[in-house]
C-alpha cells in the first residue's frame, strides 16, 4: 500500500472516530468511514428532524431500523473477504440504500491493507457503481490500476483510461463528493483532500508516463508534489525526474532526482532507483562539452532496470 494511501486512511479512520460519539438518527445516521473498527451505533429517534449538513457535504441515510442495523453488523466485520461478501448480500436485500457504498469502501481499504491489489479494484469499482462521486474509491481505484497495469496486458489501455477517469473523477469532486461527520475536524478533513488530490494528481501522471505523454506527467506530477508539501514523498519527485529526463530537461531532472534521493528513506528500492537516476544525470551533466554539446544520453532507469539498460521509461511502480 503506497504511502499517501497509508496517510489517507489513517486521516479518514481519525474522522470517523470523532464521529463515535454521536448517536446517529434513523434517518440520518453518521456516515461510517473506511478503516473504523468500531462503527458508530445507531439509535432511533422520532420525529426529530436532523440538523441540515454543512453545505456541500453529503449525509447518509438509512431507509429504516433493519436496514441501519444490518448495515452497524456488516460493518463490523473484519475480515475483508467475509465483509465484501456481507456487502453483496446488503446490496441485495436494500438495493436503493444509501449506504451500500460505505461497506465495500470499508472492503475495499482491508483488502488495501494485505496488498490484494485485484480485491481493492473489485470492491472500489463497486463503491464507485453504488456512488460515483466518493473521492475515496474513485482515487484508490484510479491508483491500483495505474500502478499495476503492464505493458504486456492485453486490456492495458482500457485499465489506464478508466485510472485516468476515476483519478480525474475524484478531483472533481473533492468538495462535494466526501461522506464525512457532521463533526469533522475541518483541519482533518484539509488533509484528507490533500492527500487524495496527492493520489489523483500522482495516478494521472503515471497514466502520462505510461503513455509516453511526458510533458502532461510533468504538470501531474508537479500538481502531485504541490498537494504533499507538507509530507514530501520520493517516488514522486523519482517519476518527475524520468519525465523531464525524456524531455531533456537535464538540469530539472537531475534536481528532482537529488530531492528524490533526499526523501527517500534508507534501504527502500525507492532509494535505489533515485540514486541510480541521479548517477545517470551527474554522469551524463559532467560529459556536457565546452561548445555546449551534451554526451548521448542512455534512457532513463524504469522499474528494476540496471544502469545503462535502455527499457522504455516508466513510471516506478510503488517503490518503498
Amino acid at each position: 500500500m503506497k504511502p499517501t494511501a497509508i496517510i489517507t486512511a489513517v486521516l479518514l479512520t481519525a474522522l470517523a472516530a470523532a464521529a463515535q460519539n454521536t448517536a446517529p438518527a434513523l434517518n440520518a445516521p453518521q456516515p461510517a468511514q473506511p478503516g473504523s473498527t468500531n462503527p458508530t451505533p445507531g439509535t432511533a429517534q422520532t420525529p426529530a428532524t436532523p440538523a441540515p449538513p454543512p453545505a456541500g457535504q453529503k449525509v447518509l441515510q438509512a431507509g429504516s431500523q433493519e436496514e441501519l442495523k444490518a448495515y452497524q453488523e456488516d460493518f463490523a466485520l473484519t475480515d475483508p473477504a467475509k465483509l465484501e461478501a456481507a456487502a453483496s448480500d446488503f446490496s441485495t436485500r436494500f438495493p436503493n440504500s444509501q449506504l451500500r457504498a460505505s461497506l465495500y469502501i470499508r472492503a475495499m481499504n482491508l483488502y488495501a491493507q494485505s496488498n490484494n491489489t485485484d480485491k481493492v479494484i473489485d470492491c472500489g469499482r463497486q463503491a464507485i457503481a453504488a456512488d460515483p462521486t466518493n473521492p475515496i474509491p474513485l482515487v484508490q481505484v484510479a491508483s491500483a490500476l495505474a500502478e499495476s497495469t503492464r505493458e504486456t496486458d492485453l486490456d492495458r489501455e482500457q485499465r489506464l483510461a478508466e485510472a485516468a477517469k476515476d483519478a480525474q473523477a475524484a478531483i472533481d469532486n473533492i468538495d462535494t463528493g466526501l461522506v464525512l461527520p457532521a463533526n469533522a475536524d475541518p483541519a482533518r478533513v484539509e488533509a484528507a483532500k490533500r492527500s487524495i488530490l496527492t493520489m489523483a494528481y500522482d495516478t494521472l501522471g503515471m497514466v502520462d508516463l505510461s503513455k509516453k505523454n511526458y510533458s502532461g506527467a510533468v504538470t501531474n506530477l508537479q500538481q502531485a508534489i504541490s498537494k504533499s508539501s507538507g509530507n514530501p514523498e520520493a517516488v514522486l519527485y523519482l517519476r518527475l525526474s524520468v519525465a523531464q529526463d525524456n524531455l531533456k530537461q537535464y538540469p530539472q531532472a537531475l534536481d528532482s532526482a537529488n530531492k528524490a534521493v533526499q526523501y527517500a528513506k534508507d534501504g527502500t528500492q525507492a532509494q535505489n532507483l533515485a540514486k541510480m537516476q541521479q548517477a545517470r544525470l551527474q554522469k551524463l551533466m559532467s560529459a556536457q562539452s565546452p561548445a555546449g554539446g551534451t554526451a548521448q544520453p542512455t534512457a532513463a532507469p524504469a522499474p528494476g532496470a540496471q544502469p545503462n539498460s535502455s527499457p522504455a521509461p516508466t513510471s516506478p511502480s510503488n517503490p518503498h
